[in-house]
């Protein structure tokens, strides 16, 4: 007699069931009830995006453990930590020269530890690093993020430069997880760790988009004033939308791998 199945077992298969549009539509409703949950268990919606970058680091801390303490980079994406150190990098200087405050502090923290991420895999691990899976060309993200900031960016008062490098760090930051869903799509296992930290960066993604599209709500649309005119305050939102959804096939299968007690996480073909 066949053991009675959890509750997260028959959901699961109930929803792996549905045809894409059904689970296009849950993840719709879904996205919508955790703002509205969002939104009224967090009062300071500014406390959101401090959250997403205070979980995106405890993700890096997450990769500083596995790399310390297993000695093997396998299953990373060095690709994708020059991204994000890109990235980070060009938002700490438009946070030096356009605001200066708690989000400086956390991009300094978190582009140290990226750093030393990237110094690890390059170097001391090289010889775990995957590097035929890891194929992913840089200029397919780099180049076109790089062009659409010259073309839509920030209509503020600040120099053009920094407007259109804050536009393009906005741009990579949503699309710099994609090398390490390559490594992840053909190796086809996750292990541990680094399931763990590419969970993290969907969480932060998450609570990054929350923190905009509650700031818009509350506001009722002024804040896309204040953010400028013509394409740019709608490509914010784009930016914050598309690097969420890009994780969230990912996480379902996260979480349901979590509650399945299975400790290596495998993916089905096309998930990512």
């Amino acid at each position: 007699m066949r053991p009675p199945k959890r509750p997260i077992q028959v959901v699961s298969t109930w929803v792996r069931r549905q045809p894409p549009k059904v689970k296009a539509f849950l993840a719709v409703i879904s996205g919508m009830a955790a703002l509205v949950l969002l939104r009224a268990i967090v009062h300071d919606h500014d406390n959101l995006f401090v959250a997403a970058e205070a979980v995106h680091s405890i993700g890096i801390c997450v990769l500083i453990y596995k790399l310390m303490k297993e000695k093997t980079c396998a299953g990373l994406s060095l690709k994708s930590q020059e991204l994000t150190a890109i990235f980070l990098a060009v938002r700490l200087y438009c946070s030096f020269v356009m605001e200066y405050d708690i989000h400086t502090l956390l991009d300094m923290a978190t582009v140290a530890t990226t750093l030393w991420v990237i110094y690890m895999i390059r170097f001391k691990l090289k010889a775990s690093y995957m590097e035929d899976k890891d194929n992913f060309a840089l200029y397919y993200v780099v180049a076109p993020c790089a062009v659409l900031a010259v073309l839509i960016h920030p209509s503020t008062s600040h120099h053009l430069v920094n407007r259109i490098a804050w536009a393009f760090c906005v741009y990579l930051e949503a699309v710099s997880v994609l090398p390490q869903l390559r490594v992840m799509q053909n190796t086809k296992i996750v292990e541990p760790f680094t399931a763990h930290y590419v969970f993290a960066l969907g969480v932060a993604r998450f609570l990054s988009c929350a923190h905009w599209v509650l700031q818009v709500l509350d506001s009722r649309g002024h804040l896309l004033v204040a953010l400028g005119y013509g394409l740019w305050p709608s490509m914010v939102l784009i930016s914050e939308i598309v690097q969420t959804f890009i994780l969230a096939d990912f996480c379902y299968y996260y979480v349901k791998s979590v509650f399945g007690g299975q400790l290596v996480l495998r993916l089905p073909s096309g998930v990512v």
